[in-house]
């Protein structure tokens, strides 16, 4: 799944910070996973708007993740607000994980 964004530099180096954020029950990266559908940049407001999902609705370590969320965001772009938009619609499923994703999972 590619995400959207209105900036696609600073999405990378966005997504690149995120690859360090762990589902701790699957043990892989919410990139990887699907999780993260939209980074947008918004630069008079100085924000960064990460639009995703977890893997259910009621996920016990959704606090966790949106947290280390914010954080790793924050540390990559410190002079910007990371603003955390949880969304269901769509739904995450198993065929949102990428390629690596699939590959490290299945040497579980």
């Amino acid at each position: 799944m590619s995400v959207i964004t209105n900036n696609k530099l600073k999405c990378t180096i966005a997504l690149a910070a995120l690859q360090q954020v762990e589902d701790p029950e699957i043990g892989l990266n919410i990139v990887d996973l699907g999780l993260v559908y939209r980074l947008d940049f918004d630069e008079p407001g100085m924000k960064i708007i990460c639009t995703m999902t977890l893997t259910t609705q009621f996920c016990p370590m959704g606090e966790s993740i949106t947290n280390a969320v914010k954080q790793n965001l924050q540390v990559s772009f410190p002079d910007y607000e990371p603003l955390i938009q949880l969304t269901f619609d769509p739904p995450w499923d198993h065929t949102l994980i990428s390629e690596a994703g699939q590959e490290f999972l299945n040497q579980l």
